[in-house]
């Protein structure tokens, strides 16, 4: 069988959630924002954020919120945890995987879905403000600092025109 020369791309449309309870040992689910800017020139910036126990670079992310598509919620948790507003599409960069601690023996796997948040504003009064810095990098030095092997490939080889 052959396929065209040119593939259409068809839209995802995401419903919104409905979250059952989970035992305390499995896998858990996150939504994250990648949050991205070109400049003049082209040049793409992505914002990190330190994380509230260690101070590390990570991008803005959370847990599923009930009735909320999956790229509303990591566009929420950016404002929450990084006071920025912007356009999230709703197409899935990327996975990631990590392990939450909870304290000093428990640990939580997750895997973490990346959607794109173009940023258009930012605010000063935000949940989180004064919790943690914000810092704009190239995308090859975002992630260098990011600690989570997926995490550091979605970002060095994000191009926001493939979000267009």
């Amino acid at each position: 069988m052959r396929y065209p020369a040119v593939m259409t791309r068809k839209t995802t449309i995401q419903a919104p959630l409905r979250i059952a309870a989970a035992a305390k040992r499995e896998t858990r689910t996150q939504f994250a924002a990648l949050p991205f800017r070109v400049k003049k020139k082209g040049e793409v910036e992505v914002m990190l954020i330190s994380s509230l126990d260690t101070g590390r670079w990570i991008i803005p992310k959370g847990w599923p919120m009930d009735g909320m598509r999956p790229a509303e919620a990591a566009a929420e948790e950016a404002w929450e945890e990084a006071g920025i507003r912007g356009r999230v599409f709703d197409d899935v960069l990327g996975l990631y995987s990590y392990s939450k601690w909870l304290d000093e023996e428990l640990s939580l796997p997750c895997i973490v879905v990346v959607f794109g948040l173009e940023v258009s504003h930012f605010d000063d009064s935000f949940p989180e403000a004064g919790a943690r810095k914000r810092k704009w990098l190239s995308r090859k030095k975002a992630a260098q600092r990011v600690d989570e092997p997926e995490l550091k490939q979605i970002i060095a080889t994000f191009d926001p025109a493939r979000l267009r």
